[in-house]
């Protein structure tokens, strides 16, 4: 299977220009695209979060990728390096157009290929490295790692806080709860959880206190 992949950043710019590339290369060379793969997402999107990535899990031995460069593939080497690791251990072969580049089964694919997925794992090991040390320098610092203890149930932290005080009002006035959603642009379950959890309970403590 021979597969045409385009690749475009935004709405504004247009797959043509590729698409007539891809067919006048495949023209020259007496090919014929049997699926082609078009998308309009950024070169950073890692490739599994793709279409590029649907193709990826779907190609065979001796299929062919043809894309008008190797930047279509992705924004960063380190991409770029993975995706053509991966089609080397699928035997599928990836060529451009532009830069001329042939991803096949000859030895020089091979010792790529080899020197990609190397390439890859010192970058990947890289990263995690520098992951590790930026954690811990900010550990020393005394700074917070991941979520602030307790801020996940915090009061403070609900979204009906700044409104608690017009709640309250507005239930002991009577007003409805559909009302006050509407007023409060909120949905009915939020307002009920809040005031099952806040509200209620804080007239509860409220009438203990007057009771002392």
């Amino acid at each position: 299977m021979n597969y045409g992949y385009i690749r475009v950043s935004s709405d504004k710019q247009t797959v043509e220009n590729q698409r007539y590339e891809i067919i006048r290369f495949c023209r020259s060379n007496s090919l014929h695209i049997d699926g082609w793969i078009e998308e309009t997402v950024s070169g950073t999107r890692y490739y599994s979060k793709r279409r590029l990535g649907v193709l990826l899990k779907r190609v065979k031995k001796d299929d062919l990728i043809i894309c008008s460069e190797l930047s279509r593939l992705g924004r960063s080497l380190f991409m770029i390096m993975e995706i053509l690791s991966l089609c080397m251990r699928r035997g599928c072969r990836v060529w451009t157009i532009k830069d001329c580049y042939r991803l096949g089964d000859d030895i020089q694919s091979k010792v790529l290929a080899f020197a990609f997925g190397l390439s890859a794992e010192i970058e990947r090991n890289l990263i995690s490295q520098r992951t590790r040390e930026a954690m811990l320098r900010l550990k020393s610092e005394g700074k917070q790692m991941g979520r602030v203890l307790g801020s996940k149930n915090s009061w403070a932290a609900h979204p009906l806080y700044k409104h608690h005080h017009y709640i309250t009002e507005a239930l002991g006035c009577g007003i409805s709860q559909n009302e006050i959603c509407r007023r409060l642009h909120c949905c009915r379950s939020t307002l009920r959880r809040y005031i099952r959890r806040y509200v209620l309970t804080d007239s509860n403590d409220l009438a203990d206190k007057d009771q002392e």
